[in-house]
């Protein structure tokens, strides 16, 4: 199986004014669930995302999750080969989810769908 990138994240501190920009530019919609903005893309072929502003650092970022079996095997292996956990494994109804950073300090996001 491969480790498809399967959604994005966008961060900011202000959800609305990010939501409205990104609408405009490239005509995506975007619905509130909770303290997200789902963004559809319209594409088709492409990946879908979120906008969400987490109320504390980081407040400016883009993020990528990558699909994984196991969120918390992949997490302690990106530890192993020299990455950190940033975000421990947080379940949520749709599914799994946690952060690390690779060596070089970049935020990658792994992905389980609940199925």
């Amino acid at each position: 199986m491969g480790r498809p990138v399967v959604h994005f994240e966008i961060g900011c501190r202000d959800k609305a004014r990010t939501a409205e920009f990104f609408g405009k530019l490239f005509e995506w919609n975007t619905q509130e669930a909770g303290p997200a903005a789902m963004i559809d893309t319209g594409a088709g072929t492409g990946i879908n995302g979120h906008i969400t502003s987490l109320g504390h650092e980081p407040h400016n970022y883009v993020t990528v999750y990558v699909e994984v079996d196991d969120v918390q095997a992949y997490l302690d292996k990106a530890v192993a080969l020299g990455g950190k956990a940033i975000l421990p494994v947080i379940t949520i109804p749709e599914g799994q989810f946690s952060w690390f950073a690779d060596p070089e300090g970049n935020t990658i996001g792994l992905w389980k769908a609940t199925k």
